[in-house]
């Protein structure tokens, strides 16, 4: 699918591949040998995708506005990853080392400053000021959702609601600025730019909740390894749906369990309590209870961007909608 639509966007295509390259050039070759790693292993790119998609769907064609969006929106995503790896400790992303460990976590957070710099550098010299908003807002909220997290884990006391809050500040925050950003700066009415909010807030929303569905599936083979959430105490949707339909003993004696695992327990305890956690959930349906709050996001997604005018453009954002809860990780 997401050929189709690179295809689909042709020129579009074309055009930001070739700004997204240039945006990192430097004349440090180290950092340009890291740079061409990353770029090497990079993912489906799928922000940008929908960022031009969002354009295509307002004007019917993008300007080069919407294609700063678009890498912009790409730049910051890679920035947080690869910060992300260095607070997560993660040997691995997309089934090859990180820059972590292939090089060290001090130049991990330097390329991902580099990455962040390149995005700063084309939102605010060549955006206007509601774009600039769009994202620093969005980078307050990538900060705000990390601490939250972190401020939860270590009491492991989050809510459901807390758990909303993390999602929309970690992962839907970028969505929604990259593709609002790209609806105003296509000149979409009020009316458009409500949808896209809309849209870009539940399909965000819906993408991390597939995501958080995938740590406790084993069977979906994902190639990444399973459990890791509840090992760094992260409470996530499904392990919410464990804690509605379960025996308060048994959830509040799993709870107890989980409080007393930390950084110098033994890998045979941390194992055996990860074990436990996916038993668990999938025993008191605790992946039902996320597939059917997901589903209610993709439902929302789609209904929102309903009001604009049928187009190939918005017939793929609906796809990417239905798509999100059949996904590969």
């Amino acid at each position: 699918m997401y050929q189709e639509v690179k295809e689909y966007l042709g020129s579009d295509w074309v055009a930001f591949q070739d700004m997204f390259g240039k945006s990192l050039h430097s004349e440090m070759l180290l950092l340009n040998k890291i740079n061409a790693y990353v770029l090497k292993h990079s993912g489906k790119q799928l922000r940008p995708l929908l960022t031009l998609l969002t354009g295509r769907a307002i004007s019917g064609v993008n300007n080069e506005k919407v294609l700063r969006c678009a890498v912009a929106a790409e730049l910051l995503h890679t920035a947080t990853l690869l910060h992300d790896d260095v607070a997560d400790n993660s040997p691995q992303r997309r089934g090859a080392k990180t820059v972590m460990s292939l090089y060290s976590p001090t130049a991990s957070v330097l390329v991902g400053d580099f990455w962040l710099s390149r995005a700063l550098d084309i939102i605010v010299m060549h955006c206007d000021n509601r774009v600039i908003g769009y994202f620093s807002q969005c980078l307050a909220h990538l900060a705000e959702g990390e601490m939250l997290q972190l401020e939860k884990a270590s009491l492991l006391n989050a809510t459901e609601e807390d758990y909303n809050t993390v999602i929309f500040c970690k992962t839907a925050s970028l969505f929604k600025a990259s593709m609002v950003s790209a609806a105003h700066s296509a000149d979409a009415s009020e009316e458009q730019m409500e949808a896209v909010e809309s849209y870009s807030y539940h399909l965000g929303m819906a993408f991390q909740m597939m995501d958080d569905i995938f740590d406790y599936s084993p069977g979906l083979n994902t190639g990444k390894p399973v459990g890791a959430d509840i090992l760094e105490k992260k409470i996530t949707l499904p392990f919410f749906g464990f804690l509605q339909n379960a025996p308060r003993k048994i959830s509040s004696n799993f709870l107890k369990r989980l409080k007393s695992i930390g950084p110098d327990s033994m890998e045979e305890e941390k194992q055996s309590i990860s074990r436990e956690a996916i038993e668990l959930v999938e025993r008191y349906e605790g992946l039902d209870y996320a597939y059917d709050r997901l589903e209610q996001e993709i439902n929302k997604a789609v209904t929102a961007i309903s009001i604009l005018d049928d187009s190939p453009a918005r017939s793929y954002l609906v796809v990417f909608a239905r798509h999100m809860s059949v996904r590969k990780r």
